[in-house]
């Protein structure tokens, strides 16, 4: 099949071989319309040319614009992770506040607790230097783990006595009562 340009030439080729006289009215129009048409298959091969250009430009646009497509896609995938994520870690940092608000609680009802009738005693670690508070139940136990250096400190308590009596002004078996033969000064033991 022959382009536009083509059959211009050829319409072109059948004037000159029919030996038109272009000086002739009708030869000159002729000739006129020959070289318009020739003129106006230029124009529309070369706007066809340029709408063929354009046309793959167009298609190397859409290619290009389905891409960042697919990148906003995986880019509102990775917000919404993201998302997810941040509300875990809220949820979890709430979760601790609570626990320390607990924990706080906790200390506060600590602070009001009254310790009746039990005993403290301060323990020095003679690994770290640490001073330990322990009470009775840990002294009858004999032992326990420092918890600054992790030392094992034992007690042995075989060496106190008791004096028997019950004035309860000491236990350590040195008190001035008749059971016993201490220098306790207190009203009962006299």
């Amino acid at each position: 099949m022959m382009t536009l340009t083509e059959k211009a030439s050829y319409l072109k080729g059948l004037m000159d071989g029919m030996n038109l006289d272009t000086t002739t009215n009708e030869g000159k129009l002729f000739a006129a319309i020959a070289d318009l048409l020739d003129e106006l298959c230029i124009s529309v091969a070369d706007l066809e040319d340029q709408t063929e250009i354009m046309g793959e430009e167009l298609d190397l646009i859409e290619e290009s614009l389905d891409e960042i497509d697919e990148i906003i896609d995986e880019i509102d995938e990775a917000i919404e992770d993201i998302d997810d994520t941040l509300d875990e870690i809220c949820e979890y940092v709430d979760e601790e506040d609570e626990d320390e608000d607990e924990y706080e609680d906790d200390e506060e009802d600590d602070e009001d607790w009254e310790f009746d009738d039990e005993e403290f005693y301060q323990v020095i670690c003679p690994t770290c230097g640490e001073e330990i508070s322990i009470d009775d139940g840990i002294l009858e136990q004999g032992a326990i783990k420092c918890p600054a250096c992790g030392e094992d400190l034992e007690f042995d308590l075989s060496d106190l006595e008791e004096c028997g009596c019950d004035c309860g002004c000491c236990d350590c078996g040195e008190c001035d009562c008749e059971e016993c033969d201490c220098d306790c000064e207190c009203e009962k033991a006299k």
